[in-house]
């Protein structure tokens, strides 16, 4: 039997992985250079750390720690990738704050990065947390056999790059108009690549590490890309209706920026009915895993249910 009841233990989970993977990152992030690193700049590893260590939920890590605990996978090796994953998401953060892509001044409550120091600083911290990831996801440690260190390694980079997150940050930018005539938006399509492919690779990479079988896997994947349309949904749930100091990021930019989102497109009530919706397809994806995918299941109620 399953149940939508959150693991008695769901939060201390999530804040264990999180400040684990704090202390990880720490570690990654520190001064001394590694073998073939020449030297680690001051002013850039500050930089990085400024917009990596103190904050966030680690959402992706946790993920990333979870559907890797459906397989009894090492906890140690599940953290190193979520690790990368971060990495990843932090350098898009960085380069999304910046003038020429959304602009903002604060994030996670405090000025952003290019705000803090400059734009090239800013350019480069997230240029050196993106090279990172690849040398973070390809180390002996995260497993013993190399071809799966290569799948996770691939997915990855699938996940971040011109078929993902950074084509549909390109999506993004040509629906505002920012190369002449606003463009279409297919936001279903736009969100898969922006903002789920990073969430989805947080479900496969369980998959890819426990080296699940092709129906565990597929089951993952329907789950990730069920949860990360319910985390677009709610985060644009938040900019219409947040408050800016629980989100810690102004709220309404994407109204101000022109951006069709689900609620432009779904309103209010259509896009809460459509997270619902999404809840129930993560479920019935999760069934397969039986009582092992309940934390699972409670992330997703926490994404949907999410103030920040």
């Amino acid at each position: 039997m399953t149940t939508a009841t959150p693991p008695a233990d769901f939060a201390k989970r999530l804040d264990q992985t999180a400040e684990d993977t704090e202390a990880l990152l720490a570690k990654l992030l520190g001064d001394a250079p590694l073998a073939d690193e020449i030297a680690r700049p001051k002013r850039l590893m500050d930089a990085m750390r400024y917009s990596t260590l103190g904050g966030g939920k680690r959402l992706r890590p946790f993920l990333v720690v979870e559907s890797s605990a459906i397989f009894s996978v090492p906890r140690e090796a599940a953290l190193l990738a979520g690790a990368a994953l971060e990495c990843i998401h932090c350098y898009s953060l960085i380069h999304d704050d910046l003038p020429a892509m959304d602009n903002s001044d604060l994030r996670r409550g405090r000025p952003t990065l290019h705000k803090k120091t400059d734009d090239a600083t800013a350019i480069l911290a997230g240029d050196g947390l993106l090279t990172l990831a690849f040398d973070i996801i390809t180390r002996d440690e995260i497993h013993r056999d190399a071809s799966v260190r290569l799948l996770l390694t691939r997915a990855l980079a699938r996940a971040a790059g011109i078929g993902g997150m950074v084509g549909g940050q390109i999506l993004d930018l040509a629906g505002e108009g920012r190369f002449g005539d606003r463009e279409p938006v297919d936001v279903a399509r736009l969100q898969q690549m922006k903002t789920g492919a990073l969430l989805r690779f947080g479900c496969i990479a369980g998959a890819l590490l426990g080296q699940a079988s092709e129906k565990e896997y597929q089951a993952l994947d329907d789950y990730g890309k069920a949860l990360g349309e319910a985390f677009q949904i709610a985060d644009d749930l938040l900019d219409v209706e947040g408050d800016a100091a629980a989100l810690g990021k102004p709220s309404g930019q994407d109204a101000a920026l022109g951006k069709t989102t689900f609620v432009t497109q779904l309103g209010i009530d259509g896009a809460r009915q459509r997270v619902r919706d999404l809840l129930a397809r993560g479920d019935a994806a999760l069934s397969i895993f039986g009582a092992r995918g309940d934390v699972l299941r409670a992330t997703s109620r926490f994404v949907a249910e999410r103030k920040n």
